[in-house]
């Protein structure tokens, strides 16, 4: 909607302009918001930054951006650290690691934007407003009333040095506000292309300084990346619009701006945006359902771009080292980026596959599965040897995509050992094993025609023949059907279960 109302607006095809600029070790930063969980969007902006620094020699930062005490959420720096580095994601500096442009929080920074403050207060940039919350809420009300845009009428701009000495001595709440300049700011875009808008026609000045001392989201982005040194700002596009006014106040320090990128929304597989309410959005939700971090990462980036693909060569999972060697500005896409939960699903039975040909891998995913199996079947008498549980990830590659997947109830049979104190002719099984030994495709219905032979041919009803079967094979009266559970079980194990039976 506020495209219409920007006569200075344009979005030009990708320029060459940045792809020419010299290369130098960059230094990016994440600077999330301790307002909750670290979501998939903020994981890609994470992970692009990272990606960004390390293929170049360059910083990765982790800056926490606090000033919204309102809305900080106790506990979350620690949560939003901890998914960082269970993605990979290690961090050069920041909250708990130190550097030499800390600190890293925003609410530790107050002294260092109270002086910059001053700065923009002395050379005229801003100005101090009296405006009580009830005016501006009358303000937009009539606004809205009229079909305008609401913003700040600047009527503070033009208070006179007595009147605003008038009201700093009868102790008058104030803001600090910067004064927008009718200018057309242009930049270009890393991701985007060229842009350039006044923001002006859409704003009236706004607030650097809240009346609480901290500054806005503005402000202090400004201020701390080139007190950081930043180098190149990679960001949600939902911040593109407020790029040219962060450039208005670096023109106001005269300080030279950081190179912007902007990437674009991340959206469910049918177009719609992802929303915060959704259980599959938080890092966290990923990980308690046995997503493995590799998986995730290569999901993300497989949705995004930014990497080399061959076409027809199907999914690859590559490491966090291959994927920051690849990673490349030029080739994010500029349109959403669509995500396709098919793809995680096969991301992490690659990555199932990459354990198991790593022997000290293998031997974590092995324990891993042995206290899965114990949690979920306390009292029964498993068999999760190192050698049967070794088999069984084998065997799963090509059947599950998650680890969680092999204690559901339909993998029970696995695990839970049959008591073999069965009341069955042992003749007739000698017979039926003979019969399945021979069988060549050892597949469900190949299984089942076989069983269905047997029983006619030996004159047995074919449930009391499944029954017996099921209970010599898994001992539990529930599961999959018995040409299932055999299919499942495979040759091998299988015939072992029926002559531990006979024996």
């Amino acid at each position: 909607m506020w495209i219409k109302t920007l006569s200075c607006f344009f979005i030009s095809p990708r320029s060459t302009l940045y792809r020419s600029v010299k290369t130098i070790a960059p230094r990016v930063r994440f600077a999330p918001s301790p307002t909750g969980y670290l979501h998939l969007g903020g994981l890609r902006t994470a992970l692009y930054n990272y990606f960004y620094a390390k293929s170049r020699g360059g910083v990765f930062i982790l800056r926490i951006e606090d000033t919204d005490q309102s809305r900080k959420v106790e506990g979350s720096v620690q949560g939003l650290v901890n998914d960082l580095e269970w993605a990979g994601i290690e961090c050069k500096e920041g909250p708990g690691k130190g550097g030499l442009y800390g600190p890293y929080v925003q609410s530790e920074r107050l002294n260092i934007y109270q002086e910059h403050i001053k700065k923009l207060l002395h050379n005229g940039s801003a100005y101090k407003c009296f405006c009580t919350e009830r005016r501006l809420n009358i303000l937009k009300r009539d606004a809205v009333r009229h079909q305008r845009i609401p913003k700040y009428d600047n009527k503070c701009r033009s208070l006179s040095r007595e009147d605003v000495d008038a009201k700093m001595k009868s102790g008058t709440p104030y803001c600090i506000r910067f004064k927008l300049s009718s200018e057309c700011m242009s930049f270009e875009d890393m991701i985007f292309g060229g842009i350039a808008y006044d923001v002006s026609m859409v704003e009236g000045d706004p607030v650097l300084m809240k009346s609480d001392g901290y500054p806005t989201y503005h402000f202090a982005n400004v201020v701390d990346d080139h007190l950081m040194e930043i180098s190149h700002v990679l960001r949600g596009v939902e911040w593109q619009i407020s790029t040219t006014k962060h450039l208005l106040i670096y023109k106001a320090f005269g300080w030279t701006p950081p190179k912007f990128g902007h990437l674009p929304l991340i959206v469910n597989s049918d177009g719609t945006k992802l929303s915060k309410r959704q259980s599959d959005v938080k890092v966290e939700d990923y990980r308690n359902k046995g997503i493995f971090p590799l998986a995730l990462v290569n999901y993300i980036t497989l949705s995004g771009g930014g990497f080399d693909h061959v076409v027809g060569e199907g999914v690859r999972l590559k490491t966090m080292e291959e994927l920051a060697s690849e990673f490349q500005i030029r080739k994010i896409s500029s349109h959403p980026s669509r995500l396709n939960p098919d793809l995680l699903e096969e991301c992490n039975r690659l990555e199932i596959k990459r354990h198991l040909k790593d022997e000290n891998l293998t031997k974590a995913l092995i324990t891993n599965v042995q206290n899965l199996v114990t949690q979920k079947y306390p009292k029964e008498t498993l068999n999760i040897s190192e050698e049967h549980v070794k088999s069984v990830l084998d065997w799963s590659t090509s059947r599950i995509s998650r680890i969680d997947d092999l204690v559901s109830p339909k993998f029970a049979f696995l695990w839970i050992l049959p008591s073999n104190k069965l009341e069955i002719n042992r003749s007739l099984f000698e017979k039926l094993l003979n019969s399945l030994e021979d069988l060549e495709k050892f597949e469900q219905d190949t299984i089942k025609d076989n069983l269905r032979k047997f029983s006619d041919t030996n004159d047995v009803k074919f449930p009391v023949l499944m029954k017996m079967l099921r209970s010599a094979l898994s001992g539990l009266n529930e599961g999959p059907s018995v040409a299932e559970m055999m299919q499942l079980l495979g040759k091998y194990q299988s015939l072992e279960r029926i002559k531990a039976v006979i024996r």
